[in-house]
């Protein structure tokens, strides 16, 4: 297998989840208007499983692995949306994220299509296969983190040497 065969199959089947997800949540997006992207959710559930803590956005930057313009772009996006509020704390430079409680129920609603969703996607699969398939995903997103930290610490190498 050529290895350029395995980015290609990850995005096609990134590409066709999402636009499935899309067309089979409208029933329950068009409560709140719009649809959630993966972001929103896995930032809503870091929300929900984390709610007695103050969370701010480089701990989603981190917990995520995105970049600040990325989550700054989601954010603004959810604060737009009624899903969250960003509350300017003690350092004016951090605000602090609040889930409102319309989103609890929005999310709530879009888990549950997730849930489904992921039923239907591993249907005929054994666990085993699906272990083995996630570690191997696992394994692959490791790969390209340590890429990543060689990356920056050659360019703080080069840096440094100036």
């Amino acid at each position: 297998m050529k290895q350029k065969e395995v980015l290609y199959q990850i995005k096609a089947f990134d590409k066709q989840l999402f636009r499935y997800f899309i067309k089979n949540t409208k029933d329950s997006a068009c409560l709140f208007s719009h649809a959630p992207t993966p972001t929103q959710m896995q930032i809503l559930e870091y929300i929900i499983l984390h709610k007695k803590e103050e969370i701010f956005q480089k701990d989603l930057e981190k917990i995520l692995g995105l970049r600040r313009a990325t989550v700054s772009g989601v954010l603004k996006t959810m604060e737009k949306n009624n899903l969250i509020e960003r509350i300017t704390g003690e350092d004016a430079r951090r605000k602090k994220i609040k889930m409102k409680d319309s989103a609890i129920y929005f999310f709530e609603e879009n888990m549950k299509k997730v849930e489904e969703l992921e039923v239907l996607i591993c249907n005929g699969i054994e666990e085993n296969e699906l272990k083995k398939f996630c570690n191997i995903l696992k394994q692959m997103q490791r790969n390209l983190q340590e890429l990543e930290e060689k990356q920056v610490a050659l360019n703080k190498k080069g840096v440094d040497d100036l």
